[in-house]
């Protein structure tokens, strides 16, 4: 294996420490060049953003789904050219739509949102449910988490990531439980391999309430608040549709 497939084709090697450190630096910078971008273009960092946003994240995760299922098959399907692709596809109709926003009044956020919808349409297309076992199991372990966070006093954005990442604990969880999956990356290979899949639930809520805690305490830059507990969601969506996608067509 050449290093340029070790690194651009992981899932042919395995995540290993190298690795997960260089797609973590790269993640950081290009979240980074992504946020002065924004403020650039002068989007303000809403939920009318992250609503916009959406399609693209289940877009990346359904393309990544066709590689598993062998369908289609490209470095910039997997991690991370899958990631850039995106990225590059979100910040080309963004700012499209600003221009549009400009000459035609229309708000960009709902032409991004629209684009987005027919973009995604496409990949959606591919996939035939078939496990709704599965789907029923996701839905019964995540279904007390939006009971708790209804009674909990918390801002509605951190429940909002909070939710995201239980999805994506809980379809981990169950796939691996009861479908014979395996986790790739390492900290939660190492996390479920200490005891049970099951058991990846808590450790994630703890780190994914204390990484919010912390940015509500240590930042007071509201708009850059936004943007970490974006791309926190981001990543725990794009994780959560692409096993939810994979288990619910059993890929």
């Amino acid at each position: 294996m050449s290093l340029l497939d070790y690194f651009l084709y992981p899932q042919a090697s395995g995540y290993d420490v190298p690795k997960t450190l260089l797609y973590g630096i790269v993640l950081v910078i290009a979240a980074y060049l992504i946020y002065k971008l924004l403020k650039r273009l002068k989007v303000k960092v809403d939920r009318r953003l992250a609503l916009a946003v959406a399609p693209y994240v289940i877009f990346g995760s359904a393309m990544r789904v066709m590689v598993d299922s062998n369908i289609f098959e490209s470095y910039f399907l997997v991690t991370p050219g899958i990631y850039f692709l995106v990225a590059a596809i979100v910040i080309s109709l963004l700012s499209l739509s600003i221009i549009l926003e400009k000459k035609r009044g229309i708000p960009y956020f709902k032409t991004l949102f629209i684009a987005g919808l027919l973009l995604v349409s496409f990949p959606l297309s591919f996939i035939r449910p078939v496990n709704f076992k599965g789907v029923l199991l996701v839905a019964l372990l995540f279904a007390p988490w939006p009971l708790i966070l209804k009674f909990v006093k918390w801002k509605g954005e951190n429940k909002i990531v909070l939710a995201i990442h239980m999805f994506d604990a809980t379809t981990t969880a169950t796939a691996m439980s009861f479908f014979g999956y395996y986790e790739q990356h390492i900290l939660p290979s190492f996390i479920i391999g200490m005891s049970n899949p099951l058991f990846f639930i808590i450790p994630k809520a703890i780190a994914i309430i204390v990484a919010l805690v912390a940015i509500d305490k240590f930042s007071s830059d509201k708009d850059f608040n936004n943007y970490l507990k974006l791309c926190i969601g981001i990543l725990g969506a794009a994780t959560s549709t692409r096993d939810f996608l994979r288990l619910l067509a059993l890929v």
